[in-house]
């Protein structure tokens, strides 16, 4: 990578080098049968770099030739890209425990014992279909650039995804777990899955209308990816943000408190530095309810006039391969302050409503607007505070900015899902659809 830094040097007025190595580890089971071992090996170099004023980029997954990466990065300049920024000059960093090195002694015989126990003591419980995955990432990340920083990262990563599906039908219950090192699946994380499962296996028809409806944190990124969009800096600098204007405005209701929190290394991930070498901070971005802050990476915090938030990641909202992406402003370390209900106690809070366990269409609406339209895969029925079956066919709609302020109650534990970590929220006077 020096030698790379070096003649890119005398080649453009400023240089950024990312470079990434993966090992991915992953079993699968379907009904409860082995499906497939994954094992996976890769790494990634991407080079931006700036000069006159215009930025260039380019890849490799290989690194053969560091003359002919130049070179695509010096032949994108004609894609006349404007970069008004710096690379910042990052050290002195808070040093994390991000890796544990007991995941270097785990393998994927491990992962097909655990996968096969979990299995075995669902099965004799229910007659869903059970599929279960596990699996574990070493990520291994540098970033060097022209202006001295050279950072370096190591993370580990233990994942296990349990599934029971409903009778013909792709619907489930599901629930992951995220560690940073190997564990067993615990009891009560396979009794929840297993139990609500059983509790909502009826098929139920009930009448649609305005209800309480439940989000669970599987399916909080339905609404967390509205207000992804509207405090962007991305889409406050575009006007395309409908909240640009109301930093200090109460927005939600007071028992609402999301924040972005990278240092936090009790929960895998944790970073000291985002995939631009600027150094991470805790952010709030709602606190009771009241908007806080925008987030920026180094290019639209150029433009906006302000400083970058540490926020500048290699990502999209459809995935994609790290080392192919462009940094752009990402939330990817998001909580939602637990509340103090257990998940059971909410549910007695429900006379009558919906609880979304599965999302269709969670990109339909629009987003920047708060919109949102989704079909439930799958709804649990809840009736007199009991989850009493599952309902086929329904949808609910309505505007991220209505329901967050009409907050019931918040579970009192989070859990690591899509798009973050968070606990379930019951909201009142949601539009439910449903065949009958």
């Amino acid at each position: 990578m020096e030698k790379l830094l070096a003649i890119a040097k005398a080649n453009s007025d400023k240089v950024e080098i990312f470079s990434l190595e993966q090992t991915i580890n992953l079993v699968k089971f379907e009904n409860s049968k082995l499906k497939n071992i994954e094992c996976k090996v890769q790494s990634g170099i991407s080079l931006r770099l700036i000069k006159d004023g215009k930025l260039g980029f380019s890849y490799t997954k290989n690194l053969i030739s560091r003359e002919e990466l130049l070179q695509n990065a010096l032949d994108s300049l004609k894609g006349g890209v404007e970069a008004t920024f710096d690379f910042p000059h990052t050290k002195d960093l808070p040093r994390l425990s991000t890796y544990d090195p007991s995941i270097e002694n785990i393998s994927n015989k491990n992962f097909l014992d655990e996968c096969n126990r979990v299995c075995k003591k669902l099965s004799s419980k229910t007659k869903g279909q059970i599929n279960v995955s596990a699996g574990s990432a070493i990520d291994k990340l540098r970033i060097i650039n022209s202006s001295g920083t050279d950072v370096l990262l190591s993370t580990s990563n233990y994942f296990f995804h349990n599934t029971i599906l409903y009778p013909n039908s792709y619907a489930a219950i599901h629930r992951m777990l995220y560690l940073k090192k190997f564990e067993k699946s615990p009891d009560e994380y396979l009794h929840f899955v297993l139990d609500t499962y059983n509790r909502s296996l009826k098929k139920v028809n009930p009448k649609g209308g305005k209800m309480k409806v439940l989000f669970m944190p599987e399916t909080m990124y339905v609404l967390m990816w509205r207000l992804l969009s509207a405090t962007s800096g991305k889409d406050v600098y575009q006007k395309q943000s409908p909240v640009a204007e109301k930093i200090g405005e109460k927005i939600f209701d007071e028992k609402i408190t999301i924040y972005d929190d990278p240092l936090n290394d009790k929960m895998p991930n944790a970073r000291s530095f985002d995939d631009e070498g600027t150094p991470c901070r805790y952010l709030p971005i709602i606190e009771k309810g009241r908007l806080k802050n925008f987030y920026y990476d180094l290019h639209y915090s150029k433009k906006m006039n302000t400083k970058p938030t540490g926020h500048g990641y290699k990502s999209a909202m459809w995935g994609g391969d790290t080392v192919f992406l462009k940094p752009t402003p990402s939330l990817e370390h998001l909580h939602i302050k637990p509340g103090t209900k257990s998940f059971s106690e909410l549910i007695k809070l429900m006379d009558k409503g919906i609880v979304v366990a599965g999302a269709l269409g969670a990109h339909s609406g629009n987003i920047q607007n708060g919109d949102f339209s989704i079909g439930l895969s799958p709804g649990l029925y809840v009736d007199n505070g009991e989850i009493v079956g599952h309902v086929k066919d329904a949808m609910i709609a309505g505007n991220i900015y209505n329901a967050m302020k009409n907050v019931i109650d918040i579970e009192d534990t989070c859990y690591p899902v899509s798009a973050g970590t968070f606990p379930a929220i019951i909201f009142d006077n949601i539009s439910v659809a449903t065949r009958k």
